[in-house]
């Protein structure tokens, strides 16, 4: 029964909470891998600005080279799978320190995996993809509603990771 408690905690809250970042983390590099050319598609879309505003105030930023495109998408699954990598053991920390009432390294590998998220999808996708590459200007190719998901969250579950958490009791 003291176990089921525990995860009533607030470091209970924080392992759930990046356990479903982690998740999703997983999911996202797993489809990228499984599934290579739909985000492929994205990812040169947003890259050659050929559905934006045909600026040519801003056009001189597109790149169309198909090589440098793949090469940013590789950059992209390997940051995710990186991610990935940091919640999910970040996640197995939080689950060992529940057992054990020590959160320290939870805590700080929670940090990492989740400021990588959100430099992924706050610079990349809402800095990069949608200021530098005026993602924002097509409808077809703009990722930043899905990004401000994963920011939301990750950005949430760092705050929950960083509360001082109440001393334990019996």
């Amino acid at each position: 029964m003291d176990r089921f408690l525990r995860l009533g905690t607030l470091p209970g809250a924080a392992a759930a909470l990046t356990g479903t970042v982690a998740l999703s983390m997983v999911l996202v590099a797993f489809g990228n891998i499984t599934d290579f050319g739909t985000n492929q598609q994205f990812v040169q879309h947003v890259l050659a600005m050929d559905t934006t505003f045909k600026d040519s105030q801003l056009m001189w930023r597109a790149i169309t080279s198909p090589a440098l495109q793949n090469a940013a998408y590789l950059a992209i699954i390997v940051w995710e799978v990186l991610t990935a990598g940091a919640l999910v053991l970040a996640t197995w920390l939080w689950a060992v320190g529940l057992r054990r009432k020590t959160y320290d390294r939870a805590r700080r590998a929670s940090t990492v995996g989740l400021v990588m998220v959100l430099l992924l999808f706050g610079g990349g996708f809402f800095g990069i993809g949608g200021e530098w590459f005026a993602m924002w200007q097509s409808s077809d190719w703009n990722g930043l509603d899905s990004a401000l998901r994963y920011v939301v969250l990750a950005a949430f579950a760092l705050v929950v990771v960083h509360l001082p958490a109440a001393p334990h009791r019996r």
